[in-house]
């Protein structure tokens, strides 16, 4: 049976929600991301893309090149609504699927050529995604995930393409070898300086040679050049860590409201936990100066989901690790090594009114948000949150307005 993998990709997902929620915006020049002077471009429309703007840059970088741009904070529940959106109707028409972010899919249409024909079958589902949603999206369809991935990136914008078995090289070798997925900025530098820009040139070498120039990952890249890497659909996501992180607006030394945001954060994701039935028995605290050298430590301790024990671990490490006394541009926490499991009474150490305390306040959190009761020590820093549970499988959502 010849494997059929359909790759899809809502195309440029956040600019085109803007659009279907204003369609004032529709054929102008769109930036949404951070709007401030540390903000970054989490999406940006085709018409500015002439102007050398992409995604990932900096917004006030791309507002210089493309003066004319209308620029949009964005709303991350928007796009999670949107998004679910999608995602049901794809779970309704294919029987394995992988939501690898909020905009991009993979489904096994294996063994469907037999019924529908899977070319024509993944045709009648864009069409109905588009019918339905509003939202334009494509898709590339081949025998494995990498040449889906690459067929979708050159059939955008708003199109389709098909790659048949055994024509997977003759298709990947014109490109730009930055077309493989895995092959980053350095990577790419490396293969430039070696003479390698097409993907053909990889497909003529010998796997050893790649391998010998960046290890492992050379061979991946190598497999992928020939079409012949593989890797499964991945139906569920299972976290092996939870982490929030804060770019101050301005950078600063002032401690208290240092400390407070960590509070804040570790409080959090310390709910998260206790929601997802998770237990952490790793945690570290990262911080960044505004020179943007960046130090991280961790610290391993009994498996908890309990405040009174993740936060003065965590202070204790920031204490620890805040010794420069400079100006500090980002702060982060992290809990890490998770488990499925609940809380440990100690025997010894807790109280009843304690353990119900935490009751209560998780059940106002669940009913009225994460951010409607909070510990005083962390009412200075109320932008910390998220927007849904990082537990129910599927793959972290960027979020467009948080500065990186």
């Amino acid at each position: 049976m010849n494997k059929n993998i359909l790759h899809l990709d809502l195309d440029t997902f956040f600019v085109s929600c803007e659009r279907l929620i204003d369609s004032r915006l529709q054929k102008r020049p769109l930036l949404v991301g951070g709007i401030g002077d540390r903000g970054v471009v989490a999406a940006c429309s085709y018409e500015t893309r002439r102007f050398g703007v992409h995604s990932g840059m900096s917004m006030k970088l791309a507002r210089r090149l493309c003066p004319e741009a209308v620029v949009i904070r964005g709303n991350s529940s928007i796009y999670t609504k949107y998004s679910h959106q999608v995602t049901e109707i794809i779970k309704e028409k294919v029987p394995v699927f992988e939501k690898a972010s909020i905009d991009e899919f993979y489904a096994d249409l294996s063994g469907m050529d037999k019924f529908f024909g899977s070319y024509k079958y993944a045709s009648e589902m864009r069409s109905t995604i588009i019918r339905e949603t509003g939202l334009p999206i494509s898709f590339g369809l081949s025998a494995n995930k990498i040449v889906s991935k690459v067929a979708t990136g050159e059939a955008k914008p708003n199109n389709q393409l098909r790659i048949d078995p055994g024509f997977e090289k003759p298709f990947l070798a014109p490109l730009s070898i930055k077309k493989i997925p895995s092959v980053g900025d350095k990577t790419y530098q490396i293969l430039r300086n070696l003479g390698i820009d097409k993907v053909s040139v990889v497909q003529q070498m010998p796997v050893e040679m790649m391998t010998s120039v960046l290890g492992v990952n050379g061979t991946t890249i190598w497999k992928r050049a020939n079409g012949l890497d593989n890797p499964p659909l991945i139906p569920f996501y299972e976290r092996k860590s939870i982490s929030t992180e804060r770019t101050f607006t301005k950078d600063t030394t002032d401690v208290v409201k240092l400390r407070t945001t960590i509070f804040a954060m570790a409080e959090n994701l310390a709910f998260q936990l206790r929601r997802g039935d998770k237990l952490a028995s790793c945690v570290s605290v990262k911080i960044r100066y505004s020179d943007f050298n960046t130090y991280s430590k961790q610290l391993k301790i009994p498996y908890t989901s309990a405040d009174h024990v993740l936060i003065p671990k965590i202070l204790e490490l920031f204490d620890n690790l805040y010794q420069r006394r400079l100006l500090i541009r980002l702060v982060g926490v992290k809990f890490s090594d998770l488990v499925t499991g609940n809380y440990q009474i100690n025997l010894f150490d807790d109280t009843e009114e304690m353990l119900s305390l935490y009751n209560a306040m998780d059940t106002i959190r669940n009913r009225y948000g994460e951010l409607s009761v909070q510990k005083a020590s962390a009412m200075g820093a109320k932008t910390i949150g998220r927007f849904q549970n990082p537990f129910n499988g599927e793959p972290p959502i960027l979020l467009a307005h948080r500065k990186q």
